[in-house]
């Protein structure tokens, strides 16, 4: 029996995903390569029967391993670059294998923490690893997610498969031991209306052993109506120099509700290690009865050693897609080029968050409304939305049409009566608005109406990269329509504003994250111009007992930038303890750091926090004399504590304005859920 240590702690045998173009390539060949030529149709051959080699391998009839593994669970927004975790899982398993195909995984190690509250219950080969390559039929999900997809290297697969010999590249060992020279090849369905694999094969070039596997899958082979898509990366290591055996693999789910787009999805991410190998040892006939998957009673997996922490996969890799599971994405859209990889259907409901379904605010009333999505072909989605502000007795609508995501992803927008909010940071989460405005006569809004067209330009990732958007609208004034306890809307410079806006993420020291967005544009007061600088800081790891934020803004506009464009402080969002956007400024800067304990985890936590900023009105600001604006003359600061209660999604706060000011209660959601309320 010989023994092989786990990858963690030696360099030797471990295949690092590191690749490099080698002088090879078929692209540099004299043939340019073709779908299902006779060389990448020998190659397929060559790997289908290398599969099966070792099943008539007489010195090589049984192995053991372990495995490591991390499964999270999150919610995302698509139309932001935010992923917030709601519960992390860790996982040991026993690996075993005996000639010819008997298999065997034993759980002995498991623990998890919510961080959000959930009841999900994961299938079985969500917390195990896959021995065998998927076997012929790659099943998921006990068969309720993907059912019965052909393996491309199972026999049939030609009838099914068309495969592209794309490159040849060198996947070397880590410390630079050794090598391998492989051949990528691509696969795609004949039928791609049917269940298939999508992505690539990875083969070295003497055996045609399979070394990697990156795929997703046609929409046709969701099982689960909630499935938007699947994407894995399965990499094997050489064990004993001739054995490609697991090594690493990752996993991400999608889901979303199948009758409704509410832009909000659940993801299921997996990645394991496996290493450890002991080759031909002797195993016990029992450990193959039963099950393909056992485990070990709870309180021996509840008390397992693991090697490392429940959150330090996240605190290496973070919540950000993979990069090795997005290369999966961008390669099956090449491959499938005009074809929907979404499982979704291309008809559902739509609304952007419960307040476009129903809203109350003084310059609407009661407002209800709904929307539309529509995929009229697989590289094009439209939303369209409509609502009816019974207060104001007029309509609105809207539709944003966007178009496949490459590297450059063009979102055209129009609109009629969208109502608008005028400052940098929202008041309150629109639906703890909308309960102001019934409850106390206070929306938190400053409201004007807005009629135009929009483009956007932006990257794969919403929020992620630069984004640049061409603006041209008509702003018109709100009133109020609702009692006159309400605070005064502030009127607008009506009329054409036409823009151009700029905003490029810039990544910080310690983990930071910052943006500068700049404007230039031109309305009835003339040519304007304003731009904003923003930083956070966010030590926010489920297993610290203390969570961090900082906030620095600063930003600034010239002279005949319209009214609706200045910036504004005070109260709610962003300095409480002062009157709501008492302050009004052309210059502005920002300061805000804040820190929440766990008191009863996770029911409730204690909150501290200061607040420190400034506004600046040249006297000859020239804004509408019925705002009654005015700067903060000087710095205004304030400071709080509070409770954050239930997973810290609310807080319950008591602030104080250190200059002038008064006590303030605010009741809020934390800041993460706001896009949904």
């Amino acid at each position: 029996m010989r023994r092989v240590r786990h990858p963690l702690r030696t360099l030797a045998p471990a295949l690092v995903a590191t690749s490099v173009l080698v002088g090879a390539s078929p692209a540099a060949t004299q043939e340019v390569p073709t779908w299902n030529d006779a060389r990448v149709e020998d190659l397929v051959r060559r790997a289908r029967l290398e599969r099966r080699s070792t099943l008539v391998d007489s010195s090589f009839y049984a192995y053991r391993a372990e495995a490591r593994g991390y499964v999270y669970f999150f919610i995302d927004r698509p139309d932001s670059d935010e992923r917030t975790l709601v519960k992390a899982d860790q996982i040991a398993l026993e690996v075993f294998w005996k000639a010819p195909s008997e298999t065997q995984q034993r759980i002995v190690g498991l623990r998890d923490e919510k961080v959000l509250p959930t009841n999900i219950r994961y299938h079985l080969d969500h917390l195990t690893v896959v021995q065998d390559d998927f076997g012929d039929r790659i099943r998921l999900g006990d068969g309720d997610e993907v059912a019965a997809v052909l393996h491309p290297a199972a026999p049939g697969g030609p009838a099914v498969y068309d495969y592209l010999l794309a490159d040849s590249l060198t996947l070397r060992y880590g410390g630079g031991e050794g090598e391998v020279r492989v051949y990528e090849i691509r696969v795609r369905p004949k039928d791609p209306d049917r269940p298939g694999f999508i992505g690539s094969m990875f083969v070295d070039r003497d055996r045609a052993a399979i070394v990697r596997m990156s795929f997703t899958f046609t929409p046709a082979s969701y099982v689960d109506p909630y499935l938007d898509y699947i994407r894995i990366s399965l990499d094997n290591s050489l064990w004993e120099g001739k054995y490609w055996l697991p090594y690493r693999q990752e996993a991400e789910l999608r889901r979303e509700l199948p009758q409704l787009d509410f832009l909000a999805g659940s993801i299921i991410r997996g990645r394991f290690e496996i290493g450890s190998y002991e080759f031909n040892p002797s195993i016990p006939p029992t450990t193959f009865v039963g099950t393909g998957v056992t485990a070990v009673p709870e309180s021996q997996r509840e008390n397992f050693p693991f090697e490392r922490g429940l959150f330090d996969d996240l605190k290496d890799e973070g919540l950000a897609p993979r990069p090795s599971l997005e290369e999966v994405r961008a390669e099956a859209q090449q491959i499938l080029m005009g074809r929907a990889l979404s499982g979704l259907a291309p008809f559902r409901l739509h609304l952007a968050s419960f307040s476009d379904g129903i809203r109350y605010n003084r310059a609407e009333g009661l407002y209800v409304g709904g929307g539309l999505h529509l995929r009229p072909q697989p590289d094009a989605l439209l939303r369209l939305s409509a609502g009816y502000a019974v207060g104001r007795e007029r309509p609105s609508f809207g539709v944003a049409a966007t178009a496949r995501p490459e590297r450059l992803v063009p979102v055209v927008e129009a609109y009629w009566d969208q109502m608008r909010d005028m400052g940098v940071y929202p008041g309150a989460a629109p639906v703890l608005g909308s309960f102001g405005a019934l409850l106390a006569q206070e929306d938190y809004l400053d409201p004007y109406f807005a009629r135009g067209i929009r483009l956007t330009l932006r990257g794969p990732e919403p929020g992620a990269g630069p984004e640049l958007t061409l603006t041209w609208e008509r702003h018109a004034s709100a009133e109020n329509v609702l009692s006159d306890d309400f605070r005064p809307v502030r009127q607008v410079d009506d009329g054409v504003v036409a823009s151009v806006r700029g905003r490029l993420p810039v990544p910080l020291p310690a983990r930071g994250r910052g943006a500068v967005t700049g404007t230039v544009g031109r309305s009835d007061l003339g040519d304007f111009g304003l731009a904003v600088a923003e930083a956070s800081w966010r030590m926010e790891h489920p297993d610290r007992p203390w969570h961090l934020r900082a906030d620095v803004a600063g930003g600034a506009s010239t002279g005949n930038t319209p009214p609706q464009m200045h910036f504004l402080l005070g109260g709610h969002g962003t300095v409480p303890g002062y009157g709501f956007r008492d302050f009004v400024g052309r210059r502005f800067w920002l300061a805000r750091v804040e820190g929440t304990h766990p008191l009863h985890r996770p029911w409730v936590g204690i909150r501290t926090f200061a607040t420190l900023g400034a506004t600046h009105l040249p006297a000859d600001a020239g804004l509408p004399s019925a705002w009654q604006a005015h700067d903060s003359d000087g710095l205004r600061a304030s400071v709080g504590a509070g409770l954050s209660l239930g997973w810290d999604v609310l807080r319950l706060d008591v602030a104080r304005g250190l200059r002038d000011g008064r006590w303030d209660v605010i009741f809020s959601v934390a800041p993460r859920f706001h896009a949904w309320l």
